[in-house]
C-alpha cells in the first residue's frame, strides 16, 4: 500500500502540473477520493486521470520490486535478447510484469465487482486504464552504467528500467488531445466501446475514449464539475491554451502590479560562499475576469 498511496499523490501532482495552463486544470483531483462530477461521468478529463492512475500504481509497484520495499517480489526477469556489444546484462530492473498484473488487479477491482456507474462508464475506465498500462510498458527501455579505468567505459552493465511518470503523464496528455468519443453498445454477441461518430477511425487499444463531452469550464457549474476561470492567472503575450485570450473565454483580464524581491549582483567570497543583494522589481500580471 505505501507505493500505492504514493502514486496517487504522484498522479494528483502531475495532473495539475500537465493542465496547469488550461482552462480545467485538475484542481479537483485534490478531493480524491470524492471526485468532482466532471471525474465520475465519462469525461474525455476522467480519461486522462484514469490512465494516469493505472500507469502510477503499476510503476510504483515494479519499482518497489526492484528496490527491495516489497518482499513478495524482486528485480524483473533478464531480457531475453542479447546484449550490445561491450555491454553486459546486470544490475535490477524494474518489475514491470508484477507491476503491470497487481496494478491491473487493484485499479479494476471495483469495475470487476459490478460497482461504480453504468456498464458504459466501467468499460470506458477498464480501457483507459489498461491505455495508461500499455504507454508505460511500451516505455521500458535499456539503462546502463560504465565501468573502467578513469571512466573509460570498456564495460557497461545494463538493465531493463521506466522512466520518470512525468514522461508517461505527457503521453497521455497527447492522447487526451485526441480522444475518441465512443458508445457503448452490442456488436455481434457482446458489447463493445465503438466511435460515437460514424465516419470515426476505429478505437485501438492505445487510444483515450470517453462518453460525453466536456463543459467549456469557462463558467462556475457545480453540476458539471466546472469551477471556472475567473481570476486565473493568463499569459497575455501567448498564443496557447493559457493565453488571456483562451482561459479567459472572451471576457478580458485585469492587469496589475506586483512588488517582488529577488537575490541580485551576487557575487562569489572566498571561501566559500555567494553573497547576494536584495533588488526590487515590478512584475506585470493578468487574471481573467
Amino acid at each position: 500500500m505505501p507505493s500505492i498511496v504514493r502514486a496517487a499523490r504522484r498522479t494528483q501532482q502531475l495532473c495539475q502540473q500537465s493542465f496547469a495552463d488550461m482552462r480545467w486544470n485538475c484542481s479537483s483531483i485534490q478531493s480524491a477520493p470524492s471526485f468532482g462530477p466532471e471525474l465520475l461521468t465519462g469525461t474525455r478529463e476522467a480519461a486522462f486521470v484514469h490512465a494516469l492512475a493505472a500507469a502510477a500504481v503499476a510503476q510504483g509497484i515494479a519499482r518497489s520490486c526492484s528496490s527491495g520495499e516489497l518482499p513478495v517480489c524482486s528485480c524483473g526477469p533478464g531480457p531475453s535478447e542479447p546484449p550490445a556489444p561491450g555491454s553486459r546484462w546486470g544490475g535490477c530492473g524494474d518489475n514491470l510484469s508484477h507491476g503491470l498484473q497487481l496494478g491491473a488487479a487493484f485499479t479494476e477491482g471495483s469495475a470487476r465487482a459490478g460497482t461504480g456507474g453504468t456498464a458504459g462508464l466501467r468499460a470506458v475506465n477498464r480501457h483507459n486504464g489498461a491505455v495508461g498500462r500499455a504507454v508505460l510498458s511500451d516505455s521500458l527501455d535499456t539503462r546502463c552504467k560504465c565501468h573502467g579505468v578513469s571512466g573509460s567505459c570498456s564495460v557497461k552493465t545494463c538493465w531493463k528500467g521506466l522512466p520518470d511518470l512525468g514522461e508517461i503523464a505527457s503521453d497521455l496528455k497527447s492522447r487526451y488531445l485526441a480522444a475518441l468519443k465512443v458508445t457503448h453498445r452490442l456488436v455481434g454477441p457482446r458489447k463493445q466501446l465503438i466511435p460515437k461518430e460514424g465516419d470515426a477511425r476505429p478505437v485501438t487499444e492505445m487510444d483515450l475514449v470517453y462518453l460525453i463531452n466536456s463543459p467549456d469550464y469557462c463558467t462556475p457549474n457545480p453540476q458539471l464539475g466546472s469551477l471556472g476561470t475567473q481570476d486565473r492567472p493568463c499569459n497575455r503575450s501567448s498564443v496557447g491554451s493559457g493565453s488571456c485570450d483562451l482561459l479567459c473565454c472572451g471576457r478580458g483580464y485585469n492587469t496589475y502590479t506586483e512588488e517582488v524581491q529577488e537575490r541580485c549582483h551576487c557575487r562569489y567570497r572566498w571561501c566559500c560562499s555567494v553573497v547576494c543583494r536584495r533588488c526590487q522589481r515590478s512584475l506585470e500580471r493578468h487574471v481573467c475576469k
